[in-house]
């Protein structure tokens, strides 16, 4: 992908949420019945591959318009994949064990994080009673008879062991008390579809969520929260950019923290009923530590990166999730960017003109990052790998035409 220096302007509308919609299609594996997702970001490669994975277990997924209709002909525990797989594939083993009382799944991928392993998972399933091994590149369970309620203790709020605790403890038998969970917009609304389906889970914040398991799970017809992630990149394309732009089904609720941190460092922005207008304004330098939500996560710090670089002065990042978060800084760089890594914590001096360069994505949220700095850099920049970007941002070239961005 290439892209200019360039003003965003006009409108755009959200898709529905990346890593929600990954998990309701997870949760489809629970039942036998219709599942019908509204507001379904169809677009997005990692929703491709999950679509092929459920299609080869023996769903049969109907696409339409921002819609996706999942019928199950005969799922088979053992039939796999062949193709990429994502980390998601731990969320569906939870989810054939729970049901099947076995699974097996490729050993996980996706953005390369860190240290980011399955042991957490592992222990989830273990707990409730099955037995986890690895196997020519798998990932195996077995229980007899069925998982078991029981009490879990995270050591860290992680989304996925979050989920996947969710998503076994839902067919199995008595109760399952999950402590220190991540509660986050895109894990409320996996939770409201599983109420949907006849589920019994219950919220108590940041504290615990319990589940009560049951029998079966129904259908369901559900919408997709819009994405946050999304949302916050067109805020800061518009102010890095001096643009204008209307962000339609704008979460409000969802980025509370994210909005004021950028209203203090120079964002203008005015509240629709369901958009959020951005018209420019000048960016001042940051200063923020990631951390469970409804704080900044680790997803949108390359975001506020670049939000850094275009301020005159020191921005400071530090990522207490995943440590050393930084390799994206280094393609910035290549177009200019003056940046260090000092005892952990990235450290940005900020108000340096951009060049255009040839830079990598080397992940989807440093894809994102670089279009963003491409869109403020004098020359022409060009992204390789820029299919990570597609990952998570669906139709993003239409909606860059629509936004009055350059590109070829």
């Amino acid at each position: 992908m290439k892209v200019s220096k360039s003003r965003l302007e006009g409108q755009v509308k959200l898709s529905g949420a990346k890593n929600s919609a990954l998990k309701l299609l997870t949760a489809s594996v629970l039942t036998d019945e219709p599942v019908e997702i509204f507001n379904s970001p169809n677009g997005l490669l990692d929703m491709q591959v999950h679509i092929q994975m459920l299609n080869k277990m023996g769903k049969v997924c109907t696409e339409g318009d921002a819609y996706l209709k999942i019928v199950e002909d005969k799922l088979v525990p053992e039939l796999l994949w062949d193709e990429r797989s994502i980390r998601n594939s731990l969320l569906i083993l939870g989810c054939l064990t729970t049901r099947f009382g076995e699974g097996k799944v490729p050993l996980p991928g996706g953005c390369p994080l860190g240290d980011r392993k399955y042991d957490i998972h592992v222990m989830i399933l273990e707990k409730m009673g099955a037995r986890v091994w690895e196997e020519n590149g798998y990932l195996c369970t077995k229980v007899e008879g069925k998982l078991t309620g029981c009490d879990i203790s995270l050591p860290i709020r992680s989304t996925g062991a979050t989920e996947n605790g969710i998503l076994a403890a839902t067919l199995a038998k008595g109760t399952t008390t999950i402590w220190n969970p991540h509660i986050r917009p895109e894990i409320i609304d996996l939770i409201t579809m599983l109420n949907k389906m006849g589920a019994r889970i219950r919220v108590y914040g940041q504290k615990c969520i319990i589940i009560d398991g049951v029998e079966k799970l129904s259908g369901v017809r559900h919408t997709v929260i819009p994405d946050n992630m999304e949302a916050l990149t067109w805020a800061i394309g518009s102010v890095i950019t001096n643009g204008d732009v209307e962000i339609i089904d704008f979460p409000f609720e969802h980025l509370e923290f994210p909005l004021i941190q950028l209203r203090e460092s120079g964002m203008k922005y005015y509240r629709g009923k369901h958009s959020l207008v951005v018209r420019g304004g000048e960016p001042y330098p940051i200063d923020i530590s990631t951390g469970p939500y409804p704080g900044i996560n680790s997803d949108m710090q390359p975001l506020f990166a670049v939000f850094g670089a275009m301020s005159k002065g020191e921005s400071r990042i530090i990522d207490l999730r995943f440590p050393g978060r930084y390799g994206y800084a280094e393609e910035l760089a290549k177009m200019g960017m003056n940046f260090s890594v000092n005892q952990g914590m990235l450290q940005i001096a900020g108000g340096v003109a951009l060049e255009g360069a040839t830079v990598k994505a080397l992940d989807l949220r440093a894809g994102i990052a670089l279009l963003l700095a491409g869109l403020t850099a004098d020359g022409e920049t060009e992204i390789e790998d820029s299919w990570q970007i597609a990952r998570g941002y669906e139709h993003i070239e239409t909606k860059l035409k629509q936004l009055n961005v350059i590109h070829n």
